[in-house]
C-alpha cells in the first residue's frame, strides 16, 4: 500500500473518481482518493485494506468495487451514502490517495500527474481531533476511560464493523 498526501483541486467528482479508476484499471491497483482530515493515520488505511480484502475473501463485501469497500471500512460505516463524507469534494481538498496491489509505482506516478493535484501536502500530520471524534462517534468519556490514542480508537471503530453487520 502506497500513500500520496496532496492538495486536489477538484471541479468535478464523479470525473476524478473515473480518472482514478481507469489510472487503476492500467496498473491493476485500487485506487481510493481520502479527505485528510478523516484520515487518523496510516495503520488506520492498512486496517481498511486488510478488512477489504477478508470481506471480498469471504464473500461478505457490501460493495462490488474493492475502492469502496476500503472507503466503507476506513469509514466505519455500512452505508456508502454516509462513507461518502470521507471522500474528496468538489474545490480544494487536503487529501491522502491510496494506492494498493498492482503497479503501485507505475499508478502512483499517474496520480502525481494528475491536473487536479496542486501540490503535495503532509496530510498525516496534525490531525484534527475534533473532526475525528465528531465523525467516529468517539466520546470524551470513552477517552478519559483509556490510555488509548485516538488513531487507535478510530482503528477500533474500523475493525468494529465486521462485528456491527
Amino acid at each position: 500500500m502506497e500513500l500520496f498526501e496532496c492538495r486536489l483541486a477538484v471541479d468535478d467528482v464523479d470525473a476524478f473518481v473515473d480518472r482514478l479508476a481507469g489510472i487503476g484499471e492500467a496498473h491493476g491497483t485500487t485506487i481510493q482518493a481520502f479527505d485528510a482530515r478523516y484520515v487518523a493515520d496510516r495503520t488506520h488505511l492498512a486496517r481498511a485494506v486488510e478488512l477489504a480484502d477478508r470481506a471480498f475473501a469471504r464473500g461478505e463485501a457490501v460493495a462490488r468495487d474493492r475502492a469502496v469497500e476500503i472507503l466503507l471500512y476506513a469509514a466505519g460505516r455500512r452505508q456508502i451514502d454516509r462513507a461518502l463524507e470521507m471522500g474528496v469534494s468538489e474545490g480544494e481538498n487536503e487529501a491522502i490517495v491510496l494506492v494498493d496491489g498492482g503497479d503501485e509505482a507505475g499508478a502512483l506516478e499517474a496520480v502525481r500527474g494528475l491536473e487536479t493535484v496542486v501540490g503535495e501536502y503532509s496530510a498525516l500530520e496534525g490531525a484534527d481531533e475534533g473532526r475525528l471524534c465528531s465523525f467516529f462517534e468517539v466520546t470524551d468519556a470513552e477517552r478519559a476511560a483509556t490510555d488509548a490514542s485516538l488513531a487507535e480508537l478510530v482503528s477500533e471503530r474500523v475493525a468494529l464493523l465486521d462485528v456491527e453487520k
